[in-house]
């Protein structure tokens, strides 16, 4: 395999030399996800506590209805957990491939929303799993208990949680939203605090569309989503000024 060298916005490359780049770095990224794959494998039985976690007391584990299903499913969760130790080397290789593409004014812009796009994702992770799933779990698997002899299927429950962790952390991505919004002139900070009403309407929509439908879960989802709205909007304000406005400004006296 080639070794990849840095390449600045100047550079003209060939489509087979783009090609080429493509290749290597998308190799980088599968060798990073096997290596992180042979890790979770190899420790599976840990992976499967730490998704257990959030189970109440009175379930003791996922029953399995099928004689593949707990492989099928061990790997499966072994996939979700080596992609997400990954992240950083896979996102690094997406940045390093698309970043050339802008000018130095614009890589100013861009870099910092890239980066900010794994930190939020990873802490919408984190949050959904810590303060969110366990007293959903209670509340779900408790609810009319009394009626019902409620067993959790491994499948449906380890799909169910994984889809709710990546839906809150899609939904932490809103101070990326709303910074390239404001970078490109589509809203403005002042907009953005005028609108606040309507933030809390599509918030608890929003919330309202994740996997959970219990009333605590839906508080507990809407609350940080509408704490990240506030501070996108400071956020806005500190650093949203758009693409142009920086270079555009005349150079101070006594400077040049």
């Amino acid at each position: 395999m080639r070794r990849v060298r840095p390449i600045s916005h100047d550079d003209r490359l060939s489509v087979v030399d783009h090609l080429d780049e493509l290749r290597s770095r998308l190799i980088m990224c599968v060798v990073a996800f096997v290596v992180a794959m042979s890790l979770t494998a190899w420790q599976n039985h840990r992976v499967l506590d730490i998704m257990n976690a959030p189970l109440p007391d009175n379930v003791d584990h996922p029953i399995t209805l099928g004689p593949a299903e707990a492989f099928y499913t061990t790997i499966t969760n072994s996939a979700y957990v080596a992609l997400l130790i990954a992240l950083p080397v896979i996102l690094y290789q997406l940045y390093a491939f698309l970043l050339p593409a802008f000018s130095p004014q614009e890589r100013r812009v861009a870099l910092p929303l890239l980066l900010m796009v794994p930190l939020l994702f990873i802490a919408g992770v984190v949050f959904c799993y810590f303060l969110i799933l366990t007293p959903a779990m209670k509340f779900l698997l408790n609810f009319n208990a009394d009626q019902f002899n409620t067993q959790v299927r491994a499948r449906d429950y380890y799909g169910f949680i994984t889809m709710l962790m990546l839906a809150m952390g899609l939904a932490f991505q809103v101070p990326v939203g709303v910074l390239a919004a404001c970078k490109l002139r589509i809203t403005t900070p002042e907009k953005l605090r005028r609108g606040r009403r309507y933030a809390i309407v599509v918030t608890v929509v929003l919330a309202a569309l994740l996997p959970t439908i219990d009333p605590l879960s839906l508080i507990l989802e809407s609350v940080p989503m509408y704490l990240l709205y506030e501070v996108s909007i400071l956020m806005a304000s500190a650093w949203g000024r758009p693409i142009g406005d920086v270079a555009d400004q005349p150079a101070p006296e006594g400077t040049g």
